[in-house]
């Protein structure tokens, strides 16, 4: 597993949010053998075969995570929210809240195709 110095940096500057943040980070990499890191458009993404399959965007007052493809995955309410055309769905993470490892990971699986 690599990591992208910018990307540790880019988290290391967030308050609350860089155990989220690493945790996240850290369940990209455990369910995606392969993935890379990427500082692009000044966050943080993670490549698989060449493909964003996912950003991290750290705000004031929670994390961002969404991922890519995933038009075939129904929005969950309070959980896992569409945006654009429905084909990226994004996890919103407030100070507190704790990460649950195997949704992401199984929410990583199906939009990589990696079922």
């Amino acid at each position: 597993m690599t990591h992208n110095g910018e990307v540790t940096n880019y988290i290391a500057k967030a308050p609350w949010q860089q155990q989220t943040s690493n945790a996240l980070r850290e369940i990209v990499h455990d369910t995606l053998p392969g993935v890379e890191e990427a500082f692009l458009y000044g966050k943080p993404h993670f490549v698989l075969d060449g493909r964003n399959i996912a950003v991290l965007h750290v705000a004031a007052a929670k994390i961002s995570f969404m991922v890519f493809d995933a038009g075939a995955i129904e929005p969950i309410k309070g959980v896992l929210q569409s945006l654009g055309s429905g084909d990226r769905k994004a996890v919103d993470l407030k100070e507190g809240d704790t990460v649950d490892a195997a949704f992401i990971a199984d929410l990583l699986r199906r939009t990589t195709g990696q079922n």
